[in-house]
């Protein structure tokens, strides 16, 4: 979905010839909307389905471990998976270390052989980077979605992870470093494949605030990532984090730790905000509104949004890219609109 060159240059200020855009449909939409019709419009946008190739009907996606209905997945550090539709991300119902008492019987993940949600096999990892990189695509790879904090919370629970944080307990300090070990590994292993971007994605905030205090994210969490970030930045490789939710109290331990790109919501955060503190620093991977005007605005609010946020954020020179992930309940006409607006002003600096 995305030019290489065009998206480096857009992460770099390099003067891109446009703003990189990507539209990605969860799982969950085919069974939620005519599959035709969604087909149509993918059809329709080649600038952002590039390499659209219209399936028969009926599509049926392959959903990912965590997002199979009726199926419960454990993971690899034994975290039990349930959701209640195929396509969506389901939760964490059986927290493996609730209880401290089971931590010296604890089995700990293998990351040569998994990538802590599901297995992987290195070989043939390398063998599928070496390709795209023969072929000049983007390489981006990285941690699976909830590397650190949110493992923490899938292994103990929520609220035993921020009693753990209050009361400085002795195993849950061990217990991440063993989490950092696993995940600098991988880190590793993808820098030394030399791929483009190194991704840490990885959910911090809530509809207001975030998931725990800036003092124990600066304490716990923030040394962490630099620490998993030190294998790409020696290769020279750019540095993208991604968090949903409200991340304003974060984003200065996040700039500090020498993010290249970061990919947060736009209204949840405020598109003023973010261009006062975030514009010309490091480069904006927005996230398009979920949850106010695309599913319940106009077409023309939705037309006005894009145009404001690159307006405000974008520049001739670079630092924005944009992103909007599609699920059910936004109106057809709507996504239309989306899709129209992303592509028309994708060129608007051009």
């Amino acid at each position: 979905m995305y030019d290489r060159d065009n998206v480096l240059k857009a992460i770099r200020f390099e003067t891109p010839k446009y703003i990189p855009m990507k539209f990605v449909i969860n799982d969950s939409c085919w069974n939620a909307y005519p599959q035709k019709e969604l087909f149509d419009l993918m059809e329709e946008h080649p600038f952002l389905f590039p390499d659209f190739e219209r399936k028969e009907i009926p599509y049926v996606p392959d959903y990912s471990n965590v997002a199979q209905k009726n199926h419960p997945y454990m993971d690899d550090w034994g975290c039990l998976w349930e959701t209640t539709d195929d396509g969506i991300t389901g939760s964490v119902k059986q927290h493996p270390l609730a209880d401290w008492e089971n931590y010296d019987s604890y089995q700990f993940p293998d990351p040569e052989k998994c990538m802590g949600i599901g297995k992987i096999n290195w070989q043939s990892e390398q063998k599928r980077i070496q390709e795209r990189q023969k072929k000049g695509l983007l390489t981006m790879e990285g941690l699976r979605h909830g590397h650190t904090f949110l493992q923490l919370c899938d292994i103990r629970g929520y609220q035993e992870t921020i009693f753990d944080m209050e009361d400085e307990e002795q195993k849950f300090s061990d217990l991440l470093d063993k989490i950092v070990a696993f995940n600098t590994y991988i880190i590793e292993r993808y820098a030394g494949m030399n791929v483009d971007i190194m991704t840490y994605a990885e959910d911090l905030g809530m509809q207001v605030g975030p998931m725990l205090s800036p003092e124990n994210f600066e304490r716990y969490i923030l040394p962490c990532y630099e620490k998993m970030m030190k294998p790409a930045k020696e290769k020279d490789i750019l540095i993208h984090m991604h968090s949903d939710g409200d991340i304003r109290t974060l984003i200065p331990f996040l700039l500090k730790s020498g993010i290249h790109v970061i990919n947060l919501q736009d209204l949840v955060n405020g598109i003023d905000w973010i261009k006062e503190n975030l514009k010309g620093k490091v480069c904006i991977d927005l996230d398009i509104d979920r949850q106010r005007i695309t599913p319940y605005g106009t077409e023309q609010d939705i037309d006005d949004l894009i145009l404001k946020e690159v307006k405000e954020l974008g520049s001739a020179k670079g630092g924005l890219m944009m992103i909007y992930g599609l699920y059910p309940g936004v109106p057809l006409k709507n996504i239309k609109a989306l899709m129209d607006a992303m592509e028309k002003y994708a060129f608007y600096y051009n």
